[in-house]
Formats: structure tokens, C-alpha cells, sequence
């Protein structure tokens, strides 16, 4: 699915039929709750690069819970979450902790290097 939506840009992914009506996605500075606000705050990331490649690298779990290790790339060519556009290149690995009910993805916290990423935005020198 997460294939589907980032990297076809198949916003329409998120769904009931994908997501618990009240999803959690757990971000800084605030939880993004709810199917509509988890779509929104995804096209973030698809408006403001071009050229992205998401690559699942790894899968693993237990129960309800699964663990994503995960490589993004792409281009900044729009302004995301504020910050305007660089046309500097990312790649970037992280792991996002999942918790599933029902067959659908409930709740979702991310990991990732964000010093790396700024430094690759150039927003902080390394």
C-alpha cells in the first residue's frame, strides 16, 4: 500500500478500508489523527518532492505490531511544512514502529535521521 501511495501518488489509499477511522500518526510537534489529516499531511511529502522513490527494505512483527525499514528519495522542488524549496536531492533510511487492528494500520511513529536530513536540504552545514 505504501507503494501505491507514495509512490504512484495514490492519495486515495487512504481509506477505511486501509486505516482505522482514527489513525495516529505520531509526529513532532503534534499527532496527526484521523484518516483525512494522515492523507493531507502525506501530500506534503508528494507536492513538495519530485522524482521520489520509497523503497521498503525490511518487514518484520509480531501480533498487531510491525516494523518498517524504509529508504525515501527525492528532490526538494516545493515548499514542505514551510520550509522553501532547495532542489536539493534526499536519501534518506528510517524505521516506522506500526500498529494494526482489524487488518488495518491504526497507528504509526517514524524514525529517521532528521539532522542528516536537514544537512541534505542544506538547511544546517555538516
Amino acid at each position: 500500500m505504501w507503494d501505491e501511495i507514495i509512490n504512484k501518488r495514490e492519495l486515495d489509499k487512504f481509506n477505511d478500508a486501509n486505516f482505522t477511522k482514527n489513525v495516529i500518526m505520531h509526529t513532532s510537534p503534534a499527532d496527526v489523527v484521523g484518516i483525512d489529516s494522515a492523507r493531507a499531511y502525506y501530500a506534503n511529502y508528494l507536492t513538495e518532492f519530485s522524482d521520489i522513490t520509497f523503497t521498503i527494505k525490511d518487514v518484520f512483527g509480531m501480533g498487531n505490531k510491525l516494523v518498517k525499514h524504509w529508504n525515501f528519495k527525492g528532490t526538494h522542488t516545493g515548499t514542505f511544512f514551510g520550509i522553501p524549496a532547495t532542489n536539493k536531492k534526499v536519501d534518506i533510511d528510517g524505521v516506522t514502529l506500526v500498529r494494526m487492528e482489524n487488518g488495518k494500520i491504526a497507528e504509526e511513529r517514524d524514525f529517521l535521521d532528521n539532522l542528516e536530513f536537514m544537512q541534505q536540504l542544506g538547511l544546517i552545514p555538516r
